[in-house]
């Protein structure tokens, strides 16, 4: 398989995860929903992405990572062309659920693919250009839903997603890949990896990437509704392009390895960050869209870079297989997501913006101090 094709995969499923982020209001329109209610459609998806990748990592054990993609990106296809037909917002629900499993699937898979396909210097070039497809893919999936919903009717967006899905799952039927199954070393007990992963200090690391996540989250998910209520955003075209925001500070993520050199050190740089983080949240209280935006673009440069340095440094402690040690980062990672995408929205929609923005400040300010409480016992 051609690696284009695999990062075209890697698009186009990140469009599944976040495409409906901005169209919430207009789904919460046509179902009737609370902005609070409207949020649990990111919820559901984000439930199973908690714990499903752990889940798949083992039955890639047993079966060749591209079998697993086909089938992933084949049902993700059938649940988008659903995903309009919804009558209720309890079959909305269901299907976003039902993607939720799908989702990690298809990234456990692709990213196993680069794992037993790529080595050396090819490796870590496989690797940054599979993250830049995922960055790709959240932010154009945001901007082409939000456009199409603009100048057409939203289902237009999930039916083209499940024919481009489709494509992709069929042109893979051919491709030819060498089977890795029988030759993956076999883990021990997930019980004797979970004691070596929350061992000592890294359960303060994990800990502060749930708050990280649980901040970000809240914060893309209820944005068109801040921009609608707040900032009299009329457009779904508009609104989608504030996302460029997300897209702007992604691109600092690239610098991540030299801002550890100048920070001297990834524990560090993640102190400096969440403080940056903190101060970003502060910024987005403004009652200026400027001053707003230019906040929104450096909070997700420092969630990028956070990102990046947590995951590397967890990766440099952790006593238990590399596998599990990034399988129990996803699983923080997007625990944290998933109560993102609705616990603030219940403030959001009875306290209003204010209330909504210091709750993912104190998230952020404890995280950052659990981080420092790291550093300290790392010192000693």
């Amino acid at each position: 398989m051609k690696f284009i094709h695999l990062l075209l995969c890697s698009v186009f499923t990140f469009f599944v995860l976040y495409g409906p982020q901005p169209i919430l209001p207009l789904l919460a329109k046509s179902y009737q929903l609370t902005s609070a209610e409207a949020g649990l459609l990111m919820t559901a998806t984000m439930l199973p992405l908690a714990i499903a990748p752990l889940l798949y990592g083992y039955l890639l054990l047993r079966i060749n990572s591209l079998s697993l993609l086909k089938l992933a990106l084949l049902l993700l296809a059938m649940s988008c062309a659903l995903f309009p037909l919804a009558q209720t917002f309890q079959q909305l629900l269901i299907i976003r659920f039902l993607q939720g499993l799908l989702l990690p699937a298809a990234l456990t898979a692709m990213t196993s693919y680069i794992g037993e396909h790529y080595r050396y210097s090819y490796l870590s070039k496989a690797v940054t250009s599979y993250i830049l497809s995922t960055i790709a893919g959240g932010f154009l999936g945001r901007v082409v839903s939000a456009s199409i919903s603009e100048y057409t009717y939203w289902q237009v967006y999930f039916y083209l997603l499940a024919m481009v899905l489709l494509f992709l799952s069929l042109s893979l039927a051919n491709a030819k890949v060498r089977d890795f199954v029988g030759q993956r070393a076999v883990p021990a007990s997930l019980k004797e990896n979970l004691y070596k992963v929350t061992k000592g200090s890294t359960l303060y690391v994990y800990s502060a990437v749930f708050g990280m996540f649980f901040c970000f989250t809240a914060l893309l998910n209820y944005l068109p509704f801040i921009l609608q209520n707040d900032y009299h955003f009329t457009s779904s075209k508009d609104i989608g392009l504030v996302y460029s925001g997300y897209l702007l500070g992604a691109c600092f993520s690239l610098l991540s390895t030299r801002l550890q050199h100048l920070a001297n050190g990834k524990t560090n740089l993640l102190v400096i960050t969440f403080a940056i983080y903190a101060l970003s949240i502060g910024s987005l209280f403004s009652i200026q869209f400027v001053l707003f935006f230019i906040g929104f673009t450096v909070f997700c440069a420092a969630m990028f870079i956070i990102h990046a340095s947590a995951s590397a440094l967890l990766n440099q402690v952790s006593r238990a297989p590399s596998s599990l040690t990034n399988g129990i980062y996803v699983s923080f990672y997007y625990c944290g997501g998933t109560l993102g995408s609705f616990l603030p929205g219940l403030i959001y929609q009875h306290y209003g913006k204010n209330a909504f923005l210091l709750t993912l400040l104190i998230v952020c300010i404890i995280s950052g101090g659990l981080v420092t409480h790291f550093k300290r016992l790392q010192i000693n």
